[in-house]
């Protein structure tokens, strides 16, 4: 798991927190409607009405019950708070109608609607009260109506305002950090490109250019040489160096390629079929390569082929750096789930001429060698020698890249 994504503790418990109450209220809600309207009815006995306990719990249950749904349809909540504060007196399902006005409605016409509705209804349970007298009418005065108006309408109206405000303005927030993250991502990728393109450019201007010289050169001495082993030298490096070219083209490519794990335009990439090939080209620089295979000699998948191919290659590459014209031996071991791959070389025998190296071509083999599921290690030998063995899977698994790991 990723530390740096997943949420603090505090984060989730939060959350889930809120989840919970979310699903919750509307029951919590209804609950306390049913409870409150009960209380009030059993309690009219001052009004001149007498409600037997059925009766009581029958009209909180209808009081309580459009609360449940008051998030799909509101209007069965407007009717029974409307004919509960007529008749009654009943302020709980009103409260609760209130929030919901104040936390669902956005447009004033909307409020002001509700808020017209709410003097009418008031208006009229005035009347009721008057007529019934006693408790009812003392209500029914100015005065009290007002207070009763702000404290069982106002204030649930203002609550909800309130929540629906801050519920916005968490949104927009929200919005605007997914904004930044994705305008951050997209400068970073631009950025990234940015800086593959002027590699790429640093690469054609004093490689390329330094490449092109040597093969350049090397024609002119083929051409010109008087000795066949000389012009047979001279063709292999230019050979090599126009070879080296096409690489460094296709890596280029991969550079200036706005995806170039998607680009489908680069060249094939070497299997163990040009194997000899590679082995060739060492030969011809005065190492000698033997190859030896052992075990069920088959087809493996591309990706598994031409990691064993860039694991034998960087191997020979630093022998030819770090030990000269000496023996080494390649030897490709083919097992039912596994391919072994140990390259081996003699101790130097001091007549390399030293060649610069960046100390990193044995790491990026280890993660090329990873990425497909392998396995690499790389040691001196008791003689001066130097093996490198790689075991890579012979099946590559379905969630493993399928294209050059590199």
């Amino acid at each position: 798991m990723d530390l740096q994504s997943a949420p603090p503790v505090g984060g989730r418990v939060l959350e889930w927190t809120n989840r919970w109450f979310d699903r919750a209220a509307p029951v919590i809600a209804a609950g306390a409607v049913v409870l409150a309207s009960v209380g009030l009815l059993e309690n009219m006995s001052d009004q001149g009405i007498e409600l037997h306990a059925v009766v009581s719990g029958l009209i909180g249950i209808v009081c309580g019950v459009p609360v449940l749904f008051a998030r799909r349809r509101l209007w069965p909540l407007f009717v029974v708070a409307a004919l509960g504060w007529i008749v009654f007196l009943l302020w709980p399902a009103m409260a609760i109608a209130s929030y919901y006005v104040g936390s669902t409605f956005r447009r004033r016409l909307e409020l002001g609607l509700y808020v017209a509705a709410t003097g009418v209804a008031s208006a009229i349970a005035a009347v009721v009260s008057f007529a019934i007298g006693g408790y009812r009418e003392y209500m029914a005065y100015l005065p009290n109506a007002v207070i009763a108006l702000l404290v069982y309408v106002g204030l649930p109206l203002v609550v909800g305002l309130w929540v629906n405000a801050r519920r916005q303005l968490l949104l927009s927030l929200r919005e605007r950090a997914e904004r930044a993250e994705r305008e951050q991502a997209a400068r970073s990728d631009r950025a990234r490109t940015e800086e593959r393109g002027r590699i790429a450019r640093e690469m054609h201007d004093v490689v390329a250019h330094r490449v092109s010289l040597i093969v350049l050169h090397a024609g002119a001495l083929e051409v010109s040489a008087k000795d066949p082993q000389t012009a047979e030298t001279a063709d292999l490096i230019r050979t090599t160096g126009r070879e080296a070219l096409a690489d460094l083209r296709t890596v280029l490519g991969v550079l200036r390629s706005q995806d170039p794990i998607a680009d489908k335009t680069l060249a094939p990439q070497p299997v163990l079929d040009d194997l000899d090939r590679l082995l060739e080209q060492s030969r011809a620089v005065g190492i000698d390569v033997r190859r030896t295979e052992v075990g069920d000699v088959r087809a493996l998948p591309v990706t598994v082929e031409r990691t064993a191919y860039r694991v034998i290659q960087e191997a020979l590459t630093n022998v030819h750096k770090h030990a000269g014209a000496v023996r080494a031996s390649v030897l490709l071991t083919y097992r039912p789930e596994q391919l072994e791959v140990v390259v081996e070389n003699e101790a130097s025998t001091g007549g390399a001429t030293p060649m610069p190296a960046s100390g990193f071509g044995l790491v990026g083999l280890a993660e090329r060698v990873h990425l497909v599921g392998g396995t690499l290690s790389s040691e001196p030998r008791a003689d001066g020698g130097f093996v490198v063995r790689a075991t890579l899977p012979a099946a590559v698994a379905a969630d493993q890249p399928v294209g050059d790991p590199a």
